[in-house]
């Protein structure tokens, strides 16, 4: 009897487990169904964390990528010809902003042979009514009142400075450039005298002085200019040695109203820096 009891036992033993071993493979295989239909589920904790950590780091580099290309969009003319409205980085890291067909860095329009201003652009802030395509009187009021007091100081010590050319819109500077294209041709021209569209006299933030050529350069006008000329805001906006990087020769009577604290690092102890080497743009057709 009890031999029959002992196998019985055993018998019931080797059900339970056989019955017990088909409910754990029924069991893993439900779960191994369900996990197989959210794929997102099928990866271990870890290695979710890590595979969320790779996602990361391929969008950061991804976003740096775009950055560095669009922080050298400004040395590069094709490109630049396609970039529309948006916010860019300088070679020297700084933000320029495109707005409207208008670029600007720390809020200074920028115009070159890079970034042009929009045929029907008129100075935003003039001292007079812009109600014609040239006149000296529709700079910008700052620049103007920069002006006339940089012309009182220079005045009470015998100097006398006057606006050759102020604003200019852009019919006559098309005009002024076809006559040197006409008189000189199209390479020299670039040299000393802005396409139509290019010209910082559209924005109404520059004027040329006195004889406007280079004999200004010596005048005792023209040397007071270029050592006193950043204390009212004022930048010479071609610098001697600089054409490489404004495009331009150098315009000793070529004034560029910016803000005295810029002029002042512009003016570097009399060695003037020029706006494109300072935000590190470029200027080239």
């Amino acid at each position: 009897m009890a031999r029959r009891r002992k196998r019985r036992l055993k018998k019931k033993f080797k059900v339970i487990l056989i019955f017990f071993f088909i409910i754990l493979l029924l069991g893993g295989v439900i779960i191994f169904m369900r996990l197989n239909k959210n794929p997102n589920n099928t990866k271990h904790p870890v290695q979710k964390n890590k595979q969320e950590e790779k996602d990361k780091k391929e969008e950061t580099t991804k976003k740096v990528n775009t950055e560095e290309q669009l922080k050298a969009a400004p040395n590069n003319s094709t490109e630049l010809k396609t970039l529309g409205d948006g916010e860019y980085k300088t070679t020297k890291g700084y933000k320029i902003k495109i707005e409207n067909g208008i670029a600007r860095v720390e809020d200074n329009i920028i115009v070159n042979k890079t970034y042009s201003l929009p045929k029907d652009f008129k100075p935003e802030n003039p001292s007079t009514k812009v109600d014609k395509d040239w006149a000296i009187e529709m700079i910008d009021a700052d620049a103007m009142k920069a002006f006339q007091e940089m012309q009182s100081d220079a005045k009470s010590i015998g100097l006398n400075i006057y606006i050759s050319s102020g604003y200019r819109g852009y019919s006559s500077q098309e005009r002024l450039y076809n006559n040197y294209v006409a008189q000189d041709g199209k390479e020299a021209a670039d040299t000393y005298s802005a396409r139509p569209g290019h010209s910082e006299h559209q924005s109404g933030l520059c004027f040329d002085l006195n004889s406007v050529n280079d004999s200004f350069t010596n005048t005792n006008e023209g040397k007071w200019i270029n050592d006193h000329a950043h204390l009212y805001g004022f930048i010479i906006r071609f610098p001697k040695g600089k054409e490489k990087e404004t495009g331009y020769q150098y315009e000793s009577w070529h004034l560029r109203f910016v803000n005295k604290d810029l002029a002042k690092k512009l003016y570097n102890n009399g060695n003037w820096i020029s706006l494109e080497e300072y935000y590190g743009l470029s200027s080239i057709y």
